[in-house]
């Protein structure tokens, strides 16, 4: 790539900003989000979650550490554009295979860099969430707008179906104990990692499979994984879920696993004005009374109205900046969810309890 090619950054209300160009000089467009993590950007830009979006990291520095080949949680960078305040084309760590610059140019993934992000932020944090375009092979104005009003909005955008795993597949630990089901909404690899590290057989399901097809497998508890869009668009997942949530094993969703199980049990989700994303969300758990620092990715969240109406669901914990729903219980069965990401990649490792509790609740059904 030229140095310092001119790229420029264009939002939905007109707001223009001119930076520098990174990673692959083209074109594209997405809703805009920012992520407040000071570390973990190569398993960010992997997370099947962000597909669809522009995603500004609020840290000053990115692509200093390079790139490493564990640290990746799908095939390939999911992000429909980067936006940066500085970028590093050299990196320094000795375990770093290969620079950021050539990963987003392998991955065909669009960049801008020397934008005052902190301003940006500032902006999207006012006017709420909003498409965005970043070229730096059009550099007139007018043909970008008329280009980013082709950007479907996400909210009604479903997404999972591009990221989801074709074919079923298994991954299994050396001395398997329990079986669990996953269906593949966008799953991350720390999630699979997560269940095989506690002795769990994992087979891995395409979005679209049949209870049938899932309870062929024998499973002694069901995994909703994290994905992509909006929750209430889909249909299909959501009667499964229901289906799934009527056996009476244990279910344990993640991110938007989390909201179509909501969905499933009569509740209502809604896009919010600005998603919760980073490595630094405070998050109270309402059972022990102890707080967790969680990594998040999420532009939509489950009702809290529809919540109160439904005395057949618990909440069990709270997002502590905006008091919204991170995670529910079913009463009188062994089904929760979260909101946030437990698997923490990348994050804290506050909430790993979680996928001991799944583990609890599979043992005891078992038994």
């Amino acid at each position: 790539m030229q140095q310092n090619q001119p790229a420029l950054l264009l939002l939905e209300d007109g707001t223009l900003f001119k930076g520098i160009a990174i990673g692959k000089i083209g074109t594209t467009g997405g809703e805009i989000a920012f992520n407040t993590g000071m570390t973990g950007y190569q398993e960010v830009f992997t997370d099947p979650s962000y597909l669809g979006q522009i995603l500004i990291m609020t840290t000053a520095h990115i692509g200093n550490y390079g790139i490493h080949t564990e640290e990746i949680e799908s095939d390939s960078i999911k992000i429909a554009g980067l936006i940066t305040k500085k970028f590093s084309n050299g990196f320094s760590r000795a375990a770093a295979a290969d620079s950021l610059q050539n990963l987003m140019e392998q991955n065909q993934t669009v960049g801008i860099s020397d934008i005052d992000t902190r301003a940006l932020v500032r902006h999207i944090r006012n006017k709420g969430a909003m498409n965005a375009i970043i070229s730096s092979e059009i550099l007139d104005v007018e043909q970008l707008k008329a280009k980013l009003k082709e950007v479907p909005s996400m909210d009604g955008l479903e997404l999972s179906s591009r990221v989801t795993t074709q074919t079923a597949f298994e991954v299994c630990p050396d001395e398997p104990q329990l079986k669990v089901s996953l269906l593949d909404f966008g799953v991350k690899k720390n999630i699979v990692r997560c269940l095989v590290e506690r002795g769990c057989h994992v087979k891995v399901f395409p979005m679209h499979a049949t209870k049938a097809e899932l309870d062929a497998f024998q499973p002694d508890g069901y995994m909703l994984s994290n994905g992509p869009g909006d929750p209430s668009v889909m249909q299909q997942s959501i009667e499964l879920v229901k289906e799934i949530v009527a056996d009476g094993r244990p279910v344990f969703g993640i991110c938007l696993g989390h909201q179509i199980l909501g969905l499933s049990q009569g509740l209502r989700t809604e896009k919010m004005f600005n998603g919760h994303r980073g490595i630094n969300h405070p998050i109270l758990n309402l059972k022990t009374g102890k707080g967790e620092i969680t990594s998040q990715n999420h532009g939509f969240v489950i009702s809290k109205d529809s919540v109160a109406a439904n005395e057949q669901i618990e909440v069990t914990h709270v997002h502590l900046n905006d008091k919204t729903i991170a995670g529910i219980r079913v009463k009188n069965k062994p089904v929760f969810s979260v909101q946030y990401h437990p698997e923490a990649s990348a994050g804290p490792h506050d909430s790993r309890y979680l996928f001991d509790e799944f583990i609890a609740n599979m043992n005891q059904h078992k038994s």
